[in-house]
């Protein structure tokens, strides 16, 4: 085992975790009664453990839009179908990611006494996004093993406005939504989908415009408008969240 080459990555792997550790900072601020540390730690933590499932979930649905292929095929194919890739990066990715990002909140949250207020649900949401989006990072790094500590700096602080931002945004309308369906039971399935539904279609067409990155001038301004637009948004619902009283009897 190379421990030269293993000890060499840890400043690329801190560079990967560090846009999500200070947006973390920022939205814990929103939280008027901050959680318990444990419990934020534990969401980031699986949210990160949640990356490899999500991609086991991603080429298993691209094997089985083309279940004749074998595996080793399928692998060293992978990014070469133009329709598996579109339909990978414009569906199955924003789906699975938005759901294991989920999952993570359903299994280590709903159930805890700590989960005392609705804006608990966004919080909470974006914390396992950020996890998410720290694996997520670190990842993007480790194909560029000649990359300088500078390139990856600067790829780093290009994703902390982008694409670990998108993920927290996204993850933070289904947390609200998911807190509207706990204080309206009868509802809280349609409300639940059609929060799920927007989170993904709003990852979906983030992941649109940057496939179109280089095809036109003027795509990072709309990426930014984009982003600002869902910011916005976000912080509609935190506000109104906030003015909730404790969440109810949850339904879960």
């Amino acid at each position: 085992m190379d421990f030269k080459a293993a000890f060499s990555f840890i400043p690329y792997a801190i560079l990967g975790v560090l846009p999500s550790l200070i947006w973390l900072v920022f939205y814990l601020q929103k939280d008027r009664r901050p959680e318990p540390k444990a419990m934020i730690l534990k969401v980031f933590f699986w949210g990160m453990m949640m990356g490899p499932l999500a991609l086991i979930f991603q080429l298993t649905m691209r094997w089985l839009c083309d279940p004749t292929a074998e595996w080793s095929i399928f692998f060293a194919s992978l990014g070469r179908n133009d329709y598996l890739f579109l339909l990978n990066v414009l569906a199955f990715a924003p789906i699975t990611e938005e759901f294991v990002k989920y999952l993570v909140v359903r299994q280590t949250v709903l159930k805890d006494p700590a989960f005392d207020e609705p804006v608990d649900t966004m919080i909470y949401m974006i914390v396992s996004a950020l996890g998410f989006a720290a694996i997520e990072n670190i990842v993007n790094l480790i194909p560029n093993g000649q990359m300088t500590l500078e390139t990856a700096s600067y790829q780093m602080i290009a994703r902390f406005l982008s694409a670990t931002f998108l993920h927290t945004l996204s993850s933070a309308v289904l947390g609200y939504f998911l807190a509207i369906s706990m204080l309206d039971f009868k509802k809280r399935k349609v409300i639940f989908i059609t929060g799920f539904a927007l989170a993904a279609a709003m990852h979906s067409f983030y992941n649109y415009l940057i496939l179109l990155f280089d095809k036109a001038d003027f795509m990072p301004k709309a990426i930014a408008v984009f982003l600002l637009f869902m910011a916005t948004i976000v912080f509609w619902q935190f506000k109104r969240l906030k003015r909730l009283m404790a969440v109810c009897r949850l339904p879960y």
